[in-house]
C-alpha cells in the first residue's frame, strides 16, 4: 500500500507490533534535506508562512521551523493522535505554529479562519503515515491481524469493513480496479460478496485469507503480496484520498504568493499523475497556440523546479525503506493570476 512520505509509502508490511511509546523518536522524514533545499528560497523572508498539509509526526515541520526562525507554520492533519504527538514535538516553537484538525483539502478554510491570505510554501507528503501504519490496531497493514478500520481520522466515517460488507460487487470492483490497479478486481469482489453471505468480514487476517484463495497462485509468485493492492484500494476509498488531492492541488497553487513554492511527495502512480498534471497545467502558457508572441497576462504562472519526479537515493532507501516509492515534484509561483 504505497504511502506517505515523511513516513508514508506503500512500502510493504509494518514490522512494528504496536505504536511506539514515542513514535516521533523513531520517525525518519523522507527526503528531508531535499525538502528543506526546495523550500528555503521561498521561506527565507520576513514573516514567511508555510503550510504542512500532512503534519503527521511533525518531522518536516520541526526541521523547517528550526531552519527559519521567523517562520510561521500551519500544520493540518485529520488524525487527532498525530496532532497531539506533533504538538509535543513542536512545543518549543509554540508561538509560531497553528495546528488544525482538518483534511488537507480544507486548506482554504483553515487559512481563512486564521486570517492568513497568502502563504509562501506548501508541503504535501501524501499517503498513510508511519504512526498510522505502525499502529497495528488501525488496520492499515496486511502483515498483522487487526480490525478492518483504515481510517486516518478515527473520529468518524466508514471503515474498511463497512466498504467490504456494504458495497455491491460492482462498486467493490470499481474501487479495487481504480484505486488498487488490481487485475483480479472482479474476481476478488465476487469472493468478498460470497464470503459475507456467511458472515461479515471483520479482520485483516480474514481478508488476507480470502485474497490468497481468490488471486491465482501464478500471480502470487510474481506480483508481490496478494493483499497489497486491495489494502491500498480500500485505504484510498475509506479516506477519500484522491478526491482530497484533486481538491487541494488547485487550492494550494492559488494560496501561494509569487516566489512561493509547492512541494509534493507521492507514493503511488495515481497520486503522482494528479500532481504532475496540476503542476504542468500551472506552468503552461495560456496564449493560444500559433500566435507569434506571448499575450500579456497569458504567460505561465508557475515554473517547474524538478525535471520529472525525483526519487530517494540508494543510501536513503537502505536506511529508510519507506522512502523507496517516493516521487517528489515541486514548483515555484512566478506570476499572479491574470
Amino acid at each position: 500500500m504505497p504511502q506517505r512520505g515523511n513516513r508514508r509509502a506503500e512500502r510493504g508490511p509494518s514490522v512494528a507490533g504496536s505504536t511506539p511509546r514515542d513514535p516521533s523518536a523513531l520517525h525518519v522524514p523522507v527526503l528531508l534535506d531535499r525538502v528543506l533545499e526546495l523550500l528555503a528560497p521561498a521561506l527565507d523572508r520576513p514573516a514567511a508562512v508555510v503550510v504542512d498539509g500532512t503534519l503527521g509526526l511533525g518531522g518536516h515541520s520541526a526541521a523547517l521551523l528550526e531552519a527559519h526562525p521567523g517562520l510561521t507554520l500551519v500544520g493540518l492533519d485529520r488524525d487527532v493522535q498525530a496532532l497531539e504527538l506533533a504538538g509535543r514535538r513542536l512545543a518549543a516553537h509554540a508561538g509560531r505554529i497553528h495546528l488544525v484538525h482538518a483534511r488537507y483539502d480544507r486548506l482554504p478554510e483553515a487559512l481563512a479562519e486564521l486570517g492568513i491570505e497568502r502563504v509562501h510554501g506548501v508541503l504535501l507528503d501524501l499517503g498513510v503515515s508511519s504512526l498510522q501504519l505502525d499502529s497495528v490496531q488501525r488496520g492499515f497493514s496486511y502483515a498483522r491481524d487487526a480490525a478492518l478500520d483504515m481510517r486516518m481520522d478515527t473520529t468518524g466515517g466508514p471503515t474498511a469493513a463497512d466498504v467490504l460488507n456494504g458495497y455491491s460487487a460492482d462498486e467493490l470492483t470499481r474501487v479495487l480496479r481504480d484505486y488498487g490497479e488490481e487485475r483480479f478486481a472482479r474476481r476478488i469482489a465476487s469472493a468478498v460478496v460470497r464470503r459475507r453471505e456467511r458472515s461479515p468480514l471483520r479482520t485483516s487476517a480474514e481478508l488476507v485469507e480470502l485474497l490468497y484463495d481468490a488471486v491465482p497462485a501464478a500471480s502470487r509468485r510474481t506480483g508481490g503480496h496478494p493483499a497489497k493492492r486491495t489494502f491500498q484500494a480500500l485505504r484510498i476509498e475509506v479516506n477519500g484520498e484522491l478526491e482530497s488531492l484533486r481538491a487541494v492541488l488547485p487550492a494550494a497553487l492559488d494560496a501561494i504568493d509569487v516566489g512561493g513554492r509547492l512541494v509534493v511527495m507521492a507514493y503511488h502512480s495515481l497520486e503522482d499523475r494528479l500532481v504532475k498534471r496540476a503542476l504542468a497545467d500551472a506552468a503552461a502558457s495560456r496564449t493560444p497556440p500559433g500566435l507569434p508572441v506571448e499575450l500579456p497576462g497569458h504567460g505561465p504562472r508557475w515554473r517547474l523546479l524538478t525535471r520529472g519526479a525525483e526519487v530517494a537515493g540508494d543510501a536513503e532507501t537502505a536506511a529508510n525503506p519507506r522512502a523507496a516509492s517516493v516521487r517528489l515534484r515541486a514548483g515555484e509561483r512566478i506570476a499572479v493570476a491574470a
